[in-house]
This record gives structure tokens, C-alpha cells and sequence, in this order.
């Protein structure tokens, strides 16, 4: 096997280990983000295809994805689309401004948190098959955002905070969920508040 190359194709060349002619940095995530977009060219319509992509705004990657569920007529998926879209243009036209990827996540995080609700409503009043529907709605939209971290990554997050503050008490709440938050926005991950607020109480409550 010959030595590791990653060619980029705005520079028209290929850069090697052993050269110190460009930053190895901006050539990998040039080269991901090629490879990510060429999948997306190769395979639209396929539900594999959508989902969060640095490389590109959301913006971007929902009209992308718009057009390639009206060239496979994929009706549910194309009204959720455009409804996300609408979600988006609305509150640029509330900001006066163009959206930053920061912006359009917080919007997608609403329309997650609404369609929860409204599962729950709908499972509750028995009525099972808008129940599922918002269920796929908040599926879809949530390949948009970047990874969601888990139970024990939340936990693992929160007893961190905890140790780096010293002895936080629960007058402290307060002040470990926004550290627990920013930790994980630093990250690049996206956290449930209610389950931070879970695990701070159960982490901050004396045993």
C-alpha cells in the first residue's frame, strides 16, 4: 500500500504526509466534505441521504433534500420538508436576518419539542396514527441536528461539571445546568434539558 493522499479538486493537486505545503486540516475536511456531498448526488431520495451535514447551512441541506423527495414523490417526506422550510424562512423574516446554523438548529429543536408533545396528546386521546405521524415528523427532522447525546453521556457530563465546581449544592442548580449545557454545546452535541435538569436533581441530591 503506497503512502496516504488526499486530493482536492479546487487545488487540483494531492497533498501527502511528508508535505508541509498546505494544512493537512483544511484538506480532510475538504475531502469529508466532497465525499459527504457526492453520497447525497449518488443516492437522493434515500432516507440515508439526510442528515446533519457540517459541511453545508441546513438551509442548504433542506432544500437539497426537498428536491430530491419531489424526484422520488415521497409525499410525507416532502410535506414535513416543506414544512420545515417554512419554519425556517419565518423566523429569518422574525430576526431580519439570515440564519445561522446555531438559529436554524434552535428552530428544529422547536418543532421537535412540539411534535413530542403532540404525540403525547394524541396517545393519550387514543388516536394512535397521528400519534405515529408526528413520531416520524420529529424522526426525520431530527437527522438535521447534530448527535443527540445519550443517558449516560448526560450523567457522565453532569458528575464532570459537578467535580471541575468543587461541592455545588441544589442552590446550585442553577448554575451546573447552564455549565452541564454549554458543555455540550461546546461539543457539538445536542442535550435534552429535561434530562440534564433529571440528572443534576439526582446527581445534586444528597444520598
Amino acid at each position: 500500500m503506497g503512502p496516504i493522499e488526499i486530493w482536492s479538486s479546487s487545488k487540483n493537486s494531492v497533498w501527502r504526509p511528508d508535505s508541509d505545503r498546505w494544512p493537512p486540516e483544511r484538506w480532510i475536511q475538504s475531502a469529508l466534505c466532497s465525499s459527504v456531498y457526492s453520497v447525497v448526488e449518488i443516492l437522493p431520495g434515500s432516507v440515508e441521504t439526510s442528515s446533519y451535514n457540517p459541511c453545508m447551512s441546513l438551509t442548504e441541506q433542506i432544500q437539497r433534500d426537498i428536491t430530491a423527495a419531489m424526484k422520488a414523490r415521497d409525499e410525507a417526506r416532502l410535506s414535513t420538508l416543506r414544512m420545515v422550510k417554512a419554519a425556517l424562512k419565518n423566523r429569518e423574516i422574525e430576526k431580519m436576518a439570515p440564519l445561522d446554523d446555531k438559529d436554524s438548529q434552535q428552530v428544529l429543536s422547536t418543532l421537535i419539542k412540539q411534535r413530542k408533545d403532540s404525540v403525547e396528546q394524541f396517545t393519550k386521546g387514543g388516536r394512535q396514527e397521528m400519534a405515529d405521524k408526528e413520531a416520524a415528523e420529529i424522526k426525520l427532522i431530527e437527522t438535521y441536528l447534530p448527535k443527540a447525546a445519550g443517558e449516560d453521556e448526560i450523567v457522565a457530563g453532569v458528575r464532570a461539571v459537578i467535580g471541575e465546581m468543587g461541592s455545588p449544592t441544589m442552590k446550585d442548580m442553577g448554575t451546573v445546568m447552564k455549565n452541564v449545557m454549554a458543555r455540550f454545546a461546546a461539543a457539538g452535541m445536542r442535550v435534552d434539558g429535561k434530562q440534564v435538569s433529571e440528572a443534576v436533581k439526582r446527581e445534586l441530591t444528597p444520598k
